[in-house]
């Protein structure tokens, strides 16, 4: 049974609880409308005070995230998994709280409401009344929730976060955050009653209180250790990010809110604090793992953009849709995407750990469309081959291409970079065995004949000759007879009657598997007889337009249960499943295998990927049932 004051009241709304602001937004508009003086605003400035402290823990969680800038600098190495994500979706649930409790201050207080904007002396009084009140308060306060009665049915879930993020600091009980709002509220009406509160206080000291909470949380060290070494009163004035987070990983030290003075005093300093600061920050730069293996994505398209993990960490968390709240965001991804197109390197976008080994997924600076602008081709390859070379440099044993970046009219599925650079350690693999290997999969054992668009790609080309020798007869799209019959002579001679050369969408009106690697239009689709099932590795996905027939997914495989730190979904994949080829170059990898995987794919080795995938815990996501292979 939940202990009283842990749950928040407004729990069991979801996302509607943020209609509780919907009374001061209305008395904010009142006050507008009715009253010629707006003296009465304080619904106003609560309004604007949270949507500014929302602003604040969003940035401070986007710089935290934002790993191609302060990866060296993380103080734990691994990353916020999706169980972290989900116990502090709730995070804001506090300044919700905090401003029904100012608003219930502004009707106790009625002068509250007539503050003037500037008074030079309420922040030397706010300052003073936190230093000599809240700071104890808040230090005994912490320490009494470590008893073993309040941690246990109160202060556990905050330290139940293993990897400290700004939205950490709101993830905590209903009665914490009482007594955080009572030591936070403290200053704020103390120089108010003493006659020289002010408009400006108020704002300045919530916003500089939020901004301390989200620096101890951060799990980037961003104080500089010469500032302690040339002030040494200020070890005791402020604290860091390292500091506090020695408070989680050793508990019974550091309880101090801001100030370590209080820990001093209490006996209760860590010892290691300002040493471990140091190395944290004298190793800037050198304490980060190389990673085992690379998958190296791009962004398919403009509003995809913001599934980033650094911009919206919990919409990054479920598989990508497009959302209304993005529509006002769409000028900032179009300077996104102009600062992108003149970046020159590939960035580091999220990381996770499998059997011990470090996988990483960079992304290159470039938007879908700009793979088909002939102009800008080289410069992509130049992209992907300085990404190719800078993994090998760092001792990445594996790199895996994301859909685009292995574009054969690009770089012939990898092909370039090899033939360019014979001597790289580093494996490049286009992962397409196992894509061919999971819609082959998907394939009932029934089937008998097959449209097969993307014919002569290489992906079409390794489908239509597998299935050939199952004896199925695949009808291959393509106006190129001279491809056609350069694949047809592939197969073994037994084998060939089955690969039949079409040239129109309507020599499938009676063919139910449909195989779609190209995009296809509402016209072409409607060719297709009622209940055909269309698998497809076209990317992107073509549009489920037709109700009478079913749509595969793209090609992917579940990741297997023992990933560590994994907290981003892969575009609009489920959590925890990937791109058949990033699950490749996984299996690449866990096997050591010692090849390059670029150009054609090697049908004979379709069967052994798959088998090396399912070893390994692999899974196929396929809600068709699977063949055997």
């Amino acid at each position: 049974m939940v202990s009283i004051l842990f749950a928040w009241p407004w729990e069991k709304l979801g996302p509607f609880k943020y209609l509780i602001y919907g009374p001061f937004l209305a008395k904010a508009l009142y006050s507008r409308i009715q009253e010629v003086n707006m003296k009465n605003t304080w619904c106003l400035h609560i309004l604007i005070i949270c949507l500014l402290r929302a602003c604040m823990y969003q940035l401070w969680a986007s710089f935290n995230n934002m790993l191609f800038l302060n990866r060296n600098r993380w103080i734990l190495k691994q990353g916020v998994d999706f169980k972290q994500i989900d116990k502090e979706w709730d995070w804001d649930n506090f300044l919700i709280l905090q401003a029904l409790m100012a608003s219930m201050a502004c009707y106790v207080f009625p002068f509250l409401s007539n503050l003037p904007y500037w008074d030079p002396r309420s922040f030397i009084v706010a300052i003073i009344l936190h230093m000599g009140i809240s700071e104890p308060i808040y230090y005994w306060a912490h320490r009494g929730f470590h008893g073993n009665y309040l941690f246990t049915h109160y202060h556990s879930l905050h330290h139940s976060s293993p990897v400290l993020h700004p939205f950490t600091a709101g993830s905590a009980s209903f009665l914490e955050h009482l007594v955080l709002s009572g030591v936070i509220g403290i200053p704020l009406l103390g120089t108010c009653l003493i006659g020289c509160g002010s408009i400006s206080m108020i704002y300045g000291y919530v916003l500089m209180f939020d901004l301390m909470r989200c620096l101890g949380h951060c799990n980037v060290e961003i104080a500089p250790h010469q500032l302690f070494e040339k002030f040494p009163f200020l070890k005791y004035l402020v604290y860091t990010p390292t500091y506090h987070n020695l408070h989680h990983t050793e508990m019974d030290t550091n309880y101090c809110l801001f100030m370590p003075l209080y820990d001093a005093l209490g006996n209760t300093l860590n010892s290691k604090s300002w040493e471990l600061h140091k190395k944290n920050r004298s190793n800037s730069g050198k304490n980060w793992r190389v990673p085992d293996f690379v998958f190296l994505a791009h962004v398919v398209d403009l509003t995809s953009a913001l599934h980033s993990p650094f911009v919206f960490r919990s919409f990054s968390s479920v598989p990508f849709t497009y959302k209304i709240f993005l529509i006002p965001f769409l000028p900032f991804i179009f300077v996104l995407m102009l600062a992108a197109w003149a970046k020159s390197k590939t960035c580091l976008m999220y990381f996770y750990s499998l059997r011990g080994r470090l996988h990483q997924t960079w992304v290159v600076p470039r938007f879908g469309f700009q793979y088909f602008l002939p102009f800008a081709r080289e410069g992509i390859n130049k992209h992907i081959e300085e990404a190719i070379l800078r993994a090998d440099r760092l001792g990445v044993k594996v790199l895996s291409l994301a859909a685009l970046n292995k574009n054969e009219a690009l770089n012939g599925g990898g092909t370039l970079f090899v033939d360019k650079h014979p001597n790289l350690r580093v494996r490049v693999v286009h992962g397409n065995t196992l894509t061919a290997a999971v819609i082959l999969n998907e394939i009932e054992e029934d089937v008998k004949e097959v449209f097969l668009t993307g014919a002569t790609s290489k992906l079409g080309r390794a489908i239509a000759l597998y299935l050939s020798t199952r004896r199925v007869k695949i009808l291959m799209l393509t106006i190129s007879t001279e491809r056609f019959q350069k694949i047809q002579k592939e197969a073994p001679a037994e084998f060939q009657k089955y690969l039949v050369q079409v040239t129109k969408y309507q020599a499938a009106k009676d063919c139910k598997t449909w195989i779609v690697g190209k995009p296809i239009t509402p016209r072409e689709q409607s060719w297709a007889p009622p209940r055909t099932h269309y698998h497809q590795f076209v990317v992107p996905p073509i549009l489920p337009l037709r109700r009478d027939c079913t749509y595969g997914d793209l090609a992917a495989m579940r990741l297997p249960d023992d990933v560590q730190g994994l907290g981003y979904c892969e575009y609009t994949m489920e959590r925890g499943v990937v791109h058949a080829c990033h699950a490749g170059g996984v299996v690449h990898s866990l096997e050591g295998w010692a090849h390059h995987e670029v150009g054609p794919i090697d049908v004979d080795r379709i069967d052994l990927v798959w088998r090396a995938a399912l070893k390994h815990g692999l899974k196929p996501v396929s809600t068709l049932k699977p063949k055997k292979m």
